[in-house]
């Protein structure tokens, strides 16, 4: 079998997991709903988003980035800042505080950099930095605290947030890329100097410090009280439902308006997150046949090698940590707007870091249509495991009787199936196709 036919039937294995989530209802698994089809679907392409993004970095430069939870997160965010509307009053009453204070901010770190490089290394150097950096300090907090706290009494049951721009939720997207890549850069001059150990520590401890700021500055994302109605670029399923000439045309469908106006929103996103899918690929695929892309596997490869040759390993490592991140920050904005609000409280590693590396390893790191594959069928099996767990379980103990202590157990550690069946996907994938299923060429 050639590994064109081969890979062919990868995908069009996926795409009958998803038409049988949609049709049928057999085993007692597979829902017979395009609606959980479609849902499956939907969130199964922003993943594959997020593993083509870890791809670039992983498997055309060999960065560990175990920080794609913070990347994701600042492209949803971007969601709030760019497509909300302002919060009436805020900026009066202590946005151009908060702005002047992270001009003073980021002032002082510029001063202090400028410092290092200017004085000779030694006493006086440590102590006007230090000087630098705790008189920008105390300057810094009592220019924000008092805006922070003017914006957040503002209606703060539904509102306490600075709000947004009040531009077109769609701008949010690329916007959430430029957003995660401006993080990127800064985080790649400082830590793309360390070993790849260090590198994954650093970025995992960075991801954890963005979480951290999105749950705690209610100003800025509302923080554990979540951003909810937020802007779509398809009308919410209720404004549908309410419209005579939507249900009209639903009835000469044979559906019914809720059905036929959560199938048509969920399908609309579909069609958008594939355009948006394909475009990301195609140019990742033209990156790896460029001469760029092949200079960045040389130096994955063989750095010292690649450093002999002439070759900025640093710089360009910089280059694809920022392009990676930058997709991310897209993926996290196309999954926020999906969701219509941003949760903070939800973003965690095992989610949007370790499920995204699980993918791309499946599908086969170094071949982005690999991770286009992990992200679709990893996703897809996330989803279902836990009733097929269900199942599995209530078929082991269908002879013990209805009031067993163990049998209870069992079925209440089905939720567990999960964790358990991704390690065993990854094992099994690791043993027998130990490149993934479309390996690198």
């Amino acid at each position: 079998m050639s590994d064109t036919l081969k890979h062919t039937l990868l995908f069009a294995f996926v795409g009958l997991l998803l038409l049988l989530e949609g049709t049928t209802t057999a085993f007692g698994v597979f829902s017979g709903s395009w609606n959980s089809s479609l849902t499956i679907l939907n969130m199964g392409l922003i993943s594959a988003i997020m593993a083509l993004g870890v791809n670039l970095q992983w498997g055309f430069a060999g960065l560990f980035n175990v920080g794609i939870m913070g990347f994701t997160a600042l492209g949803g965010l971007t969601v709030v800042l760019t497509s909300m509307s302002p919060t009436p009053g805020a900026w009066e009453a202590g946005g151009q505080r908060i702005l002047l204070a992270m001009v003073l901010g980021a002032a002082t770190i510029a001063a202090a950099i400028y410092t290092y490089r200017k004085l000779a290394a030694g006493l006086t150097r440590t102590v006007a930095m230090l000087a630098i950096l705790i008189i920008g300090f105390v300057i810094y907090r009592a220019v924000l605290d008092p805006g922070v706290a003017a914006v957040e009494s503002i209606n703060p049951a539904l509102e306490g947030n600075i709000g947004g721009l009040g531009l077109p939720v769609l701008l949010a997207w690329p916007l959430g890329g430029l957003l995660a890549a401006g993080v990127a850069w800064m985080i790649g001059k400082t830590a793309l100097g360390l070993r790849s150990d260090y590198l994954a520590i650093a970025t995992l401890g960075i991801a954890e410090i963005i979480i951290a700021v999105l749950k705690n500055e209610d100003w800025l994302s509302r923080g554990v009280k979540n951003v909810v109605g937020l802007p779509r670029p398809l009308p919410y399923e209720v404004d549908l439902q309410g419209d005579p000439a939507f249900v009209e045309k639903a009835a000469s469908w044979g559906l019914d308006a809720t059905t036929a106006s959560t199938l048509y929103v969920k399908l609309g996103y579909s069609l958008m997150f594939t355009v948006v899918l394909l475009v990301l690929l195609w140019m990742a695929q033209m990156a790896l046949k460029s001469p760029w892309g092949r200079m960045m596997r040389a130096i994955r490869d063989n750095e010292v090698a690649a450093n002999a040759m002439g070759k900025h390993v640093t710089r360009r490592h910089l280059q694809i940590f920022i392009l990676g991140s930058a997709i991310c920050g897209v993926a996290g904005a196309m999954m926020t707007t999906l969701d219509s609000q941003l949760t903070p409280g939800t973003y965690n590693p095992l989610r949007f870091t370790f499920l995204i590396w699980v993918m791309v390893i499946v599908g086969g790191s170094g071949n982005n249509f690999g991770s286009v594959l992990g992200g679709l069928l990893v996703w897809f099996l996330w989803i279902k495991v836990e009733p097929m767990g269900v199942m599995l379980i209530e078929l082991v103990t269908s002879g013990m009787s209805e009031d067993s202590g163990l049998r209870a157990h069992l079925l209440e550690s089905a939720a567990h199936m999960r964790l358990f069946t991704m390690g065993l996907v990854l094992l099994l994938v690791l043993r027998f196709s130990p490149r993934g299923l479309i390996p690198e060429k």
